[in-house]
């Protein structure tokens, strides 16, 4: 079992995380695809006209794949929620396993028991 000085260690690193955490403004899962269509102009001649750019956000949403029309405006903004998200997966990645490791620490855990050809360690 690890001594209290370790357990409050990371108990401190958690609530750091968890200050982290709460700084972190907008999130939202999902891709953004900046679309450009080339046109051919109909009649020879003429330059290729292209349209665009467009931005499409697609995500799931209850099993299925949805796929929504963005301006820049919205498309810069959803850009950054999905750099939230990554951040906030990080943070809760690494939340959960400092919680693993304190609560293990904290409380003894079931004793194992000895296999016939082994002697006890104490």
């Amino acid at each position: 079992m690890m001594n209290e000085k370790a357990i409050e260690k990371l108990q401190e690193r958690y609530k750091i995380l968890a200050l982290k955490l709460s700084a972190i403004g907008l999130i939202a899962q999902g891709t953004i695809t900046k679309r450009i269509i080339k046109r051919d102009p109909e009649t020879k001649g003429k330059p290729k006209k292209n349209y665009g750019p467009y931005y499409q956000w697609t995500f799931k949403d209850a099993g299925k794949t949805v796929t929504v029309n963005l301006t820049a405006q919205q498309a810069k903004l959803f850009s950054e929620a999905f750099k939230n998200n990554r951040k906030v997966e990080k943070l809760l990645s690494e939340m959960r396993n400092l919680s693993r490791q304190i609560c293990e620490a904290s409380a003894e855990g079931v004793k194992k028991r000895l296999r016939n050809n082994e002697k006890s360690l104490s």
